[in-house]
Protein backbone atom coordinates (compact mmCIF):
# COMPACT_ATOMS: atom_id res chain seq x y z
CA UNK A 1 0.00 0.00 0.00
CA UNK A 2 1.11 3.33 -0.77
CA UNK A 3 -0.31 6.03 1.84
CA UNK A 4 -0.86 9.65 0.58
CA UNK A 5 -2.87 12.89 1.44
CA UNK A 6 -6.11 13.36 -0.48
CA UNK A 7 -5.88 15.47 -3.13
CA UNK A 8 -8.62 17.07 -5.62
CA UNK A 9 -9.11 13.41 -7.21
CA UNK A 10 -10.55 11.88 -3.87
CA UNK A 11 -12.50 14.33 -1.77
CA UNK A 12 -15.84 14.56 0.62
CA UNK A 13 -17.87 17.47 -1.17
CA UNK A 14 -19.67 19.81 1.08
CA UNK A 15 -22.98 19.50 0.24
CA UNK A 16 -22.30 15.64 1.08
CA UNK A 17 -21.14 16.10 4.77
CA UNK A 18 -23.74 16.75 7.32
CA UNK A 19 -23.90 16.33 11.37
CA UNK A 20 -27.03 16.45 13.19
CA UNK A 21 -28.87 14.63 16.25
CA UNK A 22 -30.22 11.60 15.67
CA UNK A 23 -34.00 9.83 16.87
CA UNK A 24 -31.57 8.91 20.41
CA UNK A 25 -30.31 12.35 20.83
CA UNK A 26 -26.67 10.96 19.19
CA UNK A 27 -24.68 13.10 17.56
CA UNK A 28 -24.19 11.58 14.14
CA UNK A 29 -21.90 12.23 11.16
CA UNK A 30 -22.57 11.15 7.25
CA UNK A 31 -20.75 12.09 4.08
CA UNK A 32 -20.01 10.79 0.77
CA UNK A 33 -16.32 10.24 -0.60
CA UNK A 34 -15.67 10.59 -3.88
CA UNK A 35 -12.56 8.55 -5.83
CA UNK A 36 -12.37 9.85 -9.46
CA UNK A 37 -8.62 7.99 -9.54
CA UNK A 38 -8.24 4.97 -12.11
CA UNK A 39 -6.96 3.09 -8.71
CA UNK A 40 -8.72 1.65 -5.91
CA UNK A 41 -8.15 3.34 -2.66
CA UNK A 42 -8.63 3.09 1.11
CA UNK A 43 -9.77 6.23 2.93
CA UNK A 44 -8.82 7.06 6.24
CA UNK A 45 -11.23 9.72 7.92
CA UNK A 46 -10.68 12.55 10.77
CA UNK A 47 -13.51 13.73 11.90
CA UNK A 48 -13.31 17.30 14.19
CA UNK A 49 -16.27 18.54 16.11
CA UNK A 50 -15.98 21.96 18.46
CA UNK A 51 -18.47 20.88 21.34
CA UNK A 52 -18.52 24.12 23.49
CA UNK A 53 -15.19 24.10 25.21
CA UNK A 54 -13.85 20.75 23.93
CA UNK A 55 -13.15 19.24 20.65
CA UNK A 56 -13.55 15.80 19.71
CA UNK A 57 -11.86 14.02 16.98
CA UNK A 58 -12.64 10.85 15.73
CA UNK A 59 -10.42 8.67 12.86
CA UNK A 60 -11.78 5.84 10.66
CA UNK A 61 -10.96 4.00 8.02
CA UNK A 62 -13.27 3.17 5.35
CA UNK A 63 -13.82 0.13 3.20
CA UNK A 64 -12.30 -0.01 -0.09
CA UNK A 65 -13.42 2.51 -2.71
CA UNK A 66 -12.97 1.02 -6.41
CA UNK A 67 -12.14 3.41 -9.33
CA UNK A 68 -14.39 6.29 -10.29
CA UNK A 69 -16.91 4.87 -7.45
CA UNK A 70 -18.91 7.34 -4.38
CA UNK A 71 -19.15 5.36 -1.00
CA UNK A 72 -21.08 7.33 1.78
CA UNK A 73 -20.08 6.95 5.31
CA UNK A 74 -21.72 7.03 8.51
CA UNK A 75 -20.06 7.81 11.94
CA UNK A 76 -21.61 8.81 15.52
CA UNK A 77 -20.04 10.84 18.46
CA UNK A 78 -22.11 10.50 21.64
CA UNK A 79 -19.57 12.88 23.33
CA UNK A 80 -21.04 15.59 22.11
CA UNK A 81 -23.90 17.04 24.05
CA UNK A 82 -24.00 20.70 23.04
CA UNK A 83 -26.96 22.42 21.19
CA UNK A 84 -24.98 23.85 18.58
CA UNK A 85 -21.58 21.96 17.82
CA UNK A 86 -19.60 23.32 15.09
CA UNK A 87 -18.54 20.35 12.55
CA UNK A 88 -15.47 21.39 10.81
CA UNK A 89 -14.31 20.09 7.32
CA UNK A 90 -13.10 16.27 7.05
CA UNK A 91 -9.22 15.56 6.60
CA UNK A 92 -8.55 12.84 4.65
CA UNK A 93 -6.41 10.52 3.45
CA UNK A 94 -5.84 7.40 1.84
CA UNK A 95 -3.58 4.12 0.95
CA UNK A 96 -3.59 3.22 -2.91
CA UNK A 97 -4.60 -0.67 -2.76
CA UNK A 98 -5.33 -3.32 -5.30
CA UNK A 99 -8.58 -4.34 -5.19
CA UNK A 100 -11.46 -6.52 -7.90
CA UNK A 101 -14.27 -4.09 -8.28
CA UNK A 102 -17.21 -6.02 -5.91
CA UNK A 103 -19.15 -7.58 -8.74
CA UNK A 104 -23.05 -6.76 -7.05
CA UNK A 105 -25.12 -3.85 -9.08
CA UNK A 106 -27.83 -2.16 -7.93
CA UNK A 107 -31.18 -3.16 -9.97
CA UNK A 108 -32.11 0.36 -11.14
CA UNK A 109 -35.77 -0.46 -12.66
CA UNK A 110 -39.73 -0.73 -10.66
CA UNK A 111 -38.40 -2.49 -7.78
CA UNK A 112 -36.45 -0.18 -6.41
CA UNK A 113 -38.96 2.25 -5.00
CA UNK A 114 -39.12 5.31 -1.94
CA UNK A 115 -42.33 4.43 0.02
CA UNK A 116 -44.49 6.84 1.47
CA UNK A 117 -42.58 6.46 5.01
CA UNK A 118 -39.31 7.51 3.22
CA UNK A 119 -37.92 4.34 3.62
CA UNK A 120 -36.73 2.37 0.15
CA UNK A 121 -36.39 -1.61 -0.63
CA UNK A 122 -34.61 -2.61 -4.10
CA UNK A 123 -32.86 -5.28 -4.81
CA UNK A 124 -29.19 -6.12 -6.19
CA UNK A 125 -27.36 -9.02 -8.58
CA UNK A 126 -24.17 -10.92 -8.62
CA UNK A 127 -22.77 -10.09 -11.63
CA UNK A 128 -19.53 -12.40 -10.96
CA UNK A 129 -18.54 -15.70 -10.66
CA UNK A 130 -17.59 -15.87 -7.39
CA UNK A 131 -19.93 -15.77 -3.97
CA UNK A 132 -20.01 -13.10 -1.80
CA UNK A 133 -20.16 -13.02 1.95
CA UNK A 134 -21.92 -10.22 3.97
CA UNK A 135 -22.97 -7.87 1.12
CA UNK A 136 -24.08 -4.46 2.26
CA UNK A 137 -26.10 -1.67 0.39
CA UNK A 138 -25.29 2.07 1.70
CA UNK A 139 -26.91 5.21 0.31
CA UNK A 140 -27.19 9.04 0.87
CA UNK A 141 -31.08 10.08 2.14
CA UNK A 142 -31.36 13.57 0.60
CA UNK A 143 -33.81 16.19 1.58
CA UNK A 144 -34.76 19.05 -1.58
CA UNK A 145 -31.39 20.77 -0.79
CA UNK A 146 -29.28 18.87 0.77
CA UNK A 147 -27.95 15.66 2.19
CA UNK A 148 -29.65 14.86 5.21
CA UNK A 149 -28.39 10.81 6.47
CA UNK A 150 -26.70 7.82 4.77
CA UNK A 151 -28.50 4.78 4.99
CA UNK A 152 -27.90 1.11 4.73
CA UNK A 153 -29.51 -2.09 4.44
CA UNK A 154 -31.63 -3.43 7.76
CA UNK A 155 -31.90 -7.28 6.93
CA UNK A 156 -28.48 -9.47 7.04
CA UNK A 157 -27.42 -10.46 3.57
CA UNK A 158 -25.43 -13.68 4.48
CA UNK A 159 -24.38 -14.07 0.94
CA UNK A 160 -25.14 -14.29 -2.73
CA UNK A 161 -24.12 -16.36 -5.09
CA UNK A 162 -23.42 -15.64 -8.64
CA UNK A 163 -26.57 -14.92 -10.54
CA UNK A 164 -28.31 -14.67 -7.73
CA UNK A 165 -30.86 -11.52 -6.83
CA UNK A 166 -31.23 -10.52 -2.82
CA UNK A 167 -33.90 -8.08 -2.07
CA UNK A 168 -32.86 -5.01 0.49
CA UNK A 169 -34.32 -2.46 2.19
CA UNK A 170 -33.17 0.66 3.97
CA UNK A 171 -34.93 3.11 6.82
CA UNK A 172 -33.57 6.46 6.99
CA UNK A 173 -33.45 7.38 10.92
CA UNK A 174 -36.59 9.09 12.15
CA UNK A 175 -35.75 12.33 12.78
CA UNK A 176 -35.59 13.27 9.58
CA UNK A 177 -38.06 11.06 7.76
CA UNK A 178 -40.56 13.62 6.54
CA UNK A 179 -37.77 15.57 4.95
CA UNK A 180 -36.68 12.71 2.23
CA UNK A 181 -36.86 13.66 -0.98
CA UNK A 182 -34.86 10.95 -2.94
CA UNK A 183 -31.87 8.55 -2.55
CA UNK A 184 -28.45 8.48 -4.44
CA UNK A 185 -25.03 7.20 -4.18
CA UNK A 186 -26.22 3.54 -4.14
CA UNK A 187 -23.29 1.56 -3.40
CA UNK A 188 -22.68 -2.00 -2.55
CA UNK A 189 -19.88 -3.08 -0.32
CA UNK A 190 -18.53 -6.08 0.89
CA UNK A 191 -17.54 -5.04 4.46
CA UNK A 192 -18.63 -2.16 7.49
CA UNK A 193 -17.69 -3.04 10.19
CA UNK A 194 -17.25 -0.29 13.19
CA UNK A 195 -13.96 -0.56 14.91
CA UNK A 196 -14.29 -0.45 18.49
CA UNK A 197 -11.54 0.10 21.62
CA UNK A 198 -11.78 0.05 25.16
CA UNK A 199 -10.11 -0.41 28.47
CA UNK A 200 -9.20 -4.16 29.73
CA UNK A 201 -7.49 -5.38 32.58
CA UNK A 202 -4.56 -2.37 32.44
CA UNK A 203 -4.75 -2.45 28.46
CA UNK A 204 -6.39 -2.46 25.07
CA UNK A 205 -8.88 -4.24 23.62
CA UNK A 206 -10.01 -4.03 20.30
CA UNK A 207 -12.66 -5.75 18.37
CA UNK A 208 -15.43 -4.96 15.84
CA UNK A 209 -18.96 -5.53 15.28
CA UNK A 210 -21.43 -5.02 12.07
CA UNK A 211 -24.79 -4.53 12.72
CA UNK A 212 -27.66 -2.56 12.11
CA UNK A 213 -28.17 -1.11 15.41
CA UNK A 214 -25.62 1.12 16.64
CA UNK A 215 -23.26 0.72 19.98
CA UNK A 216 -21.18 3.48 22.03
CA UNK A 217 -19.96 3.51 25.44
CA UNK A 218 -18.36 -0.01 25.46
CA UNK A 219 -16.80 -0.50 28.90
CA UNK A 220 -15.51 -3.89 30.85
CA UNK A 221 -15.99 -4.48 34.41
CA UNK A 222 -12.97 -4.75 37.14
CA UNK A 223 -12.25 -8.49 36.41
CA UNK A 224 -12.43 -8.10 32.16
CA UNK A 225 -14.60 -10.68 32.38
CA UNK A 226 -17.53 -8.77 31.35
CA UNK A 227 -18.26 -6.04 28.28
CA UNK A 228 -21.46 -3.75 28.02
CA UNK A 229 -22.66 -1.53 25.94
CA UNK A 230 -25.53 1.18 24.75
CA UNK A 231 -27.36 -0.12 21.84
CA UNK A 232 -30.35 0.72 19.93
CA UNK A 233 -32.43 -0.18 16.86
CA UNK A 234 -34.22 3.29 15.81
CA UNK A 235 -35.91 1.25 13.20
CA UNK A 236 -39.32 -0.40 13.01
CA UNK A 237 -37.81 -3.78 11.83
CA UNK A 238 -35.77 -6.50 12.94
CA UNK A 239 -32.01 -6.00 12.42
CA UNK A 240 -28.87 -8.01 13.21
CA UNK A 241 -25.69 -7.82 15.30
CA UNK A 242 -22.37 -9.84 14.79
CA UNK A 243 -19.36 -8.85 17.06
CA UNK A 244 -15.99 -10.13 16.33
CA UNK A 245 -13.97 -10.73 19.44
CA UNK A 246 -10.10 -12.20 19.51
CA UNK A 247 -9.19 -15.22 21.25
CA UNK A 248 -7.39 -15.19 24.89
CA UNK A 249 -7.19 -18.53 25.44
CA UNK A 250 -9.88 -20.51 23.13
CA UNK A 251 -12.21 -21.52 25.52
CA UNK A 252 -14.31 -18.38 25.87
CA UNK A 253 -17.97 -19.16 26.50
CA UNK A 254 -20.18 -16.44 25.56
CA UNK A 255 -23.48 -15.32 27.27
CA UNK A 256 -25.74 -12.45 26.07
CA UNK A 257 -28.40 -10.27 28.25
CA UNK A 258 -29.97 -7.22 26.93
CA UNK A 259 -31.83 -5.18 29.72
CA UNK A 260 -30.74 -8.19 32.06
CA UNK A 261 -32.81 -10.38 30.08
CA UNK A 262 -31.26 -13.29 28.03
CA UNK A 263 -30.21 -12.68 24.21
CA UNK A 264 -30.57 -16.15 21.94
CA UNK A 265 -27.53 -15.86 19.93
CA UNK A 266 -24.88 -17.64 17.80
CA UNK A 267 -21.26 -18.06 18.90
CA UNK A 268 -18.86 -19.05 16.28
CA UNK A 269 -15.21 -18.90 15.28
CA UNK A 270 -13.77 -17.59 11.60
CA UNK A 271 -10.99 -18.81 9.39
CA UNK A 272 -8.58 -16.48 11.24
CA UNK A 273 -9.69 -17.46 14.85
CA UNK A 274 -11.58 -14.55 16.07
CA UNK A 275 -14.64 -15.52 18.35
CA UNK A 276 -18.21 -13.83 16.49
CA UNK A 277 -21.21 -13.25 18.50
CA UNK A 278 -24.01 -12.88 16.61
CA UNK A 279 -28.25 -12.03 17.53
CA UNK A 280 -31.19 -10.66 16.24
CA UNK A 281 -32.18 -6.96 17.31
CA UNK A 282 -36.21 -6.52 17.87
CA UNK A 283 -37.34 -3.53 15.96
CA UNK A 284 -37.43 0.26 17.99
CA UNK A 285 -34.89 -1.40 20.75
CA UNK A 286 -32.45 0.00 22.73
CA UNK A 287 -30.93 -0.55 26.10
CA UNK A 288 -28.07 -1.89 27.74
CA UNK A 289 -26.26 -5.08 25.80
CA UNK A 290 -24.16 -6.99 28.50
CA UNK A 291 -21.73 -10.04 27.28
CA UNK A 292 -20.22 -11.90 29.52
CA UNK A 293 -17.77 -14.70 29.61
CA UNK A 294 -14.79 -13.16 28.40
CA UNK A 295 -11.11 -14.49 30.17
CA UNK A 296 -9.62 -12.41 32.28
CA UNK A 297 -6.39 -10.50 30.18
CA UNK A 298 -5.66 -9.30 27.00
CA UNK A 299 -5.12 -11.35 23.97
CA UNK A 300 -2.09 -12.47 22.74
CA UNK A 301 -0.19 -10.88 19.56
CA UNK A 302 -0.98 -13.35 17.21
CA UNK A 303 0.04 -13.70 13.33
CA UNK A 304 -2.25 -12.29 11.04
CA UNK A 305 -2.20 -15.27 8.90
CA UNK A 306 -3.68 -18.43 10.71
CA UNK A 307 -1.88 -20.89 12.03
CA UNK A 308 -3.32 -23.58 9.48
CA UNK A 309 -1.42 -22.37 6.95
CA UNK A 310 1.64 -22.27 8.84
CA UNK A 311 0.93 -26.27 9.39
CA UNK A 312 0.15 -26.45 5.55
CA UNK A 313 3.29 -24.73 4.83
CA UNK A 314 5.21 -27.68 7.19
CA UNK A 315 3.69 -30.38 5.92
CA UNK A 316 4.00 -28.78 2.23
CA UNK A 317 7.99 -28.58 2.77
CA UNK A 318 7.80 -32.31 3.76
CA UNK A 319 5.88 -33.47 1.25
CA UNK A 320 3.13 -34.70 3.23
CA UNK A 321 0.28 -32.52 1.12
CA UNK A 322 0.46 -31.81 -3.04
CA UNK A 323 1.46 -28.78 -4.57
CA UNK A 324 -2.15 -28.10 -5.19
CA UNK A 325 -3.35 -28.40 -1.06
CA UNK A 326 -0.52 -25.68 -0.58
CA UNK A 327 -1.56 -23.23 -3.09
CA UNK A 328 -5.45 -23.55 -1.62
CA UNK A 329 -3.55 -22.11 1.84
CA UNK A 330 -2.21 -19.48 -0.40
CA UNK A 331 -5.07 -18.35 -2.37
CA UNK A 332 -7.19 -17.75 1.37
CA UNK A 333 -4.58 -15.10 1.79
CA UNK A 334 -5.68 -13.60 -1.16
CA UNK A 335 -9.05 -13.46 -0.32
CA UNK A 336 -8.86 -12.35 2.84
CA UNK A 337 -6.54 -9.31 1.48
CA UNK A 338 -3.40 -10.64 3.44
CA UNK A 339 -1.53 -10.44 -0.21
CA UNK A 340 -2.54 -8.38 -2.51
CA UNK A 341 -1.17 -8.71 -6.28
CA UNK A 342 -2.85 -6.75 -9.37
CA UNK A 343 -4.76 -8.79 -12.08
CA UNK A 344 -4.03 -12.46 -10.26
CA UNK A 345 -5.21 -15.47 -11.95
CA UNK A 346 -7.62 -17.40 -9.67
CA UNK A 347 -7.00 -21.59 -10.35
CA UNK A 348 -6.28 -24.15 -7.68
CA UNK A 349 -3.08 -25.35 -9.64
CA UNK A 350 0.27 -23.38 -10.96
CA UNK A 351 1.16 -24.03 -14.96
CA UNK A 352 4.66 -23.84 -13.68
CA UNK A 353 6.65 -26.31 -11.22
CA UNK A 354 6.95 -24.22 -7.99
CA UNK A 355 10.91 -23.52 -7.46
CA UNK A 356 12.43 -26.44 -5.00
CA UNK A 357 13.59 -23.53 -2.77
CA UNK A 358 10.37 -22.43 -2.05
CA UNK A 359 9.83 -25.59 0.14
CA UNK A 360 12.90 -24.64 2.10
CA UNK A 361 11.60 -21.13 2.72
CA UNK A 362 8.40 -22.61 4.03
CA UNK A 363 10.31 -24.95 6.15
CA UNK A 364 12.39 -22.26 7.59
CA UNK A 365 8.94 -20.06 7.97
CA UNK A 366 6.53 -23.35 9.79
CA UNK A 367 10.03 -23.10 12.16
CA UNK A 368 9.95 -19.39 12.47
CA UNK A 369 13.32 -19.02 11.34
CA UNK A 370 12.07 -16.20 8.87
CA UNK A 371 9.04 -13.98 9.81
CA UNK A 372 5.89 -13.63 8.55
CA UNK A 373 6.77 -10.60 6.30
CA UNK A 374 9.29 -12.16 4.96
CA UNK A 375 7.44 -15.14 3.67
CA UNK A 376 4.48 -12.77 2.26
CA UNK A 377 6.80 -11.10 0.36
CA UNK A 378 8.21 -14.14 -0.84
CA UNK A 379 4.74 -15.63 -1.90
CA UNK A 380 3.97 -12.42 -3.25
CA UNK A 381 7.02 -11.87 -5.34
CA UNK A 382 6.40 -15.88 -7.15
CA UNK A 383 2.47 -14.37 -7.80
CA UNK A 384 3.89 -11.33 -9.50
CA UNK A 385 6.22 -12.80 -11.30
CA UNK A 386 3.55 -15.57 -12.35
CA UNK A 387 6.06 -18.53 -11.75
CA UNK A 388 2.86 -19.58 -9.74
CA UNK A 389 -0.64 -18.85 -9.77
CA UNK A 390 -3.30 -18.95 -7.39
Amino acid sequence: MIFQFAFAEVFIPSQEYVGYYDYEGVYTVGGNVKNQNDFALIPTISITVIDGENTFTKTITHVTIPPRTDIPFKIKLPEITSDTPILLEPKLKFAKTEKDPLSITILYDKTLIKHDDGHVTGRIINNGNQTIFNPKVLAIANGHEKMLDVVSNIEHIEKIEPGEIKEFSMYPDPSITEDIFYYSCFAPVDSTVIPVSTKKNGGDFDFRYDSGAWYSAAKFNEEGTTLTMRGYNSYPLETYANFEFPQISGKEKFNVTLNDKPVHFIQSIDDMGFWHVAFTVGPTSQGILKITGFEKGLPPITSKIPQWIKTNANWWSTDQISDSEFLEGIAFLFEKGIISVPSKEITVQSNWKIPSWVKTASLWWSEDKISDDDYLNIIENLVKRKIILV
